[in-house]
């Protein structure tokens, strides 16, 4: 069945205002995702001088939100699924808003471990929930740039938790508390913003619920339209990932998006690190360099948001890995690089890693997969990612200590080949397909195996 309404509605400009204000509402979500992961980062230095915390216990800190986005993304967005896109977008954002505020006035590192995990476990669950509900209200034409203007908003994120970072740096000890609760103060914002969304009309039909998609589609669009029922199935389970019809689109979207967020994280979340080696310990020079790391990052996002519906999703992708894995490459092959180099060398391979890997992981997971498994699929892959972002949090720091910093960006010079292997391999065309089209031939949990 297509939903055409999508492509050709009664009344176009209602269309595009509504499909702005979910495109916003859930933009919002992966904003916070890249606030709070990136703060840690932060706010670390800060947290290191008023606190004496081990190796061991940094580690934990950096790691634990992104542990916790493994969780909710596997648990919460098969639940998207089950329970409904409109339902689990509002409720995860209630994570957002009180495990941020908790965050900010932790007593100690080991309660401040246990706070950050629980906030990634909405960070996670927002993942498949955003990427789902502004694909499946997206017009064909539009549905890339859509979602990588999802993926976009996660940098900008990113670059404000930097700014922040500066604003924030002279208040003295607790400066890293006030960051932490900036974070709460945008996701109550986003929270009220987000309770008007309507269910998506595509979810309801798949639940048999055809008279409410029906009345969603008149108000959105003026379309009055007549909703056929789908074939009812039981509940379709997860394991239908890896059936014959559709394990090389789960190792395809999981695999890329491993790589990515391994070579990704591993970075962006040692870069004040690694600079404040080269800033004589000079936070604000620290804040800065940094900052134009990540400014750089939202660029090649920005970048990519314009080209997937000009290039396709296949050869940015492409590009993407290889310009991150050249990027790597150089640095790896020159052990005493002087600060401008490192800006400069990590600017250009977050740029690329983030113009196709950064932005496609929101497009590609909720293309390639039917209704009934589409946010099920999209968090899988989700958690698959997180596995990777662990990897490249708790690996880096030691082959740092035993290597050096050379030889772990050659550890992650060569995941970033491993995904430009997979993508050239594996990577489909989507672009100007209807969603029912990629998934014709899945119209029932039978046709999967």
């Amino acid at each position: 069945m297509a939903f055409d309404y999508l492509d050709s509605p009664a009344d176009a400009k209602k269309l595009e205002k509504f499909q702005r204000k979910v495109k916003i509402v859930s933009a919002g979500g992966t904003f916070l995702d890249g606030f709070d992961l990136t703060i840690i980062a932060v706010a670390m230095p800060l947290i290191l001088r008023q606190w004496s915390i081990s190796p061991g216990e940094q580690s934990f800190l950096t790691a634990s939100a992104i542990i916790g986005s493994f969780i909710g993304a596997a648990w919460l967005g098969r639940l998207t699924d089950s329970f409904g896109r409109k339902a689990m977008i509002t409720i995860d954002l209630i994570a957002f808003v009180l495990f941020a505020v908790l965050t900010a006035v932790a007593p100690n590192v080991l309660w401040l471990i246990v706070f950050r995990f629980l906030l990634g476990i909405g960070i996670g669950a927002d993942y498949p929930i955003s990427a789902t509900l502004v694909s499946e209200f997206s017009s064909t034409k539009n549905r890339g740039k859509q979602g990588t203007f999802l993926a976009a908003m996660w940098f900008v994120g990113a670059v404000v938790a930097y700014l922040s970072g500066i604003l924030f740096a002279p208040l003295g000890d607790h400066a890293w508390r006030y960051m932490f609760l900036l974070g709460a103060i945008l996701a109550l914002i986003i929270f009220l913003f987000r309770i008007g969304l309507p269910e998506s009309p595509r979810w309801l039909v798949s639940k048999g619920r055809e008279k409410e998609a029906q009345d969603v589609i008149f108000n959105i669009t003026g379309s009055k339209v007549e909703l056929k029922p789908e074939p009812k199935t039981k509940k379709v389970p997860l394991s239908l990932l890896f059936s014959k019809k559709l394990i090389k689109r789960t190792i395809f979207v999981s695999g890329f998006w491993f790589c990515y967020s391994t070579s990704y994280y591993g970075i962006s979340m040692y870069t004040p690190t690694i600079l404040s080696a080269f800033t004589q310990g000079d936070l604000h020079k620290t804040y800065v360099a940094s900052s134009i790391v990540s400014i750089l990052g939202l660029c090649g996002a920005i970048i990519g948001m314009n080209l997937v519906e000009r290039w396709g999703r296949r050869p940015l992708l492409i590009t993407s890995f290889a310009g991150l894995t050249a990027g790597l490459a150089v640095l790896t092959f020159n052990p005493h690089p002087t600060l401008v180099f490192l800006v400069v060398l990590f600017s250009i391979a977050v740029l690329f890693a983030n113009m196709g890997g950064g932005i496609l992981n929101f497009v590609y997971p909720t293309e390639l997969f039917p209704t009934s498994l589409r946010a099920g699929a999209s968090g899988f892959a989700t958690s698959v990612s997180r596995i990777g972002s662990i990897m490249g949090v708790l690996v880096f720091p030691n082959v740092v200590a035993v290597w050096g910093n050379s030889a772990a960006l050659g550890v992650f010079a060569g995941v970033a080949l491993i995904g430009l292997l997979i993508t050239y391999t594996l990577a489909p065309e989507t672009k100007g397909i209807k969603l029912e089209e990629i998934n014709a031939e899945f119209e029932t949990a039978k046709d999967l195996n």
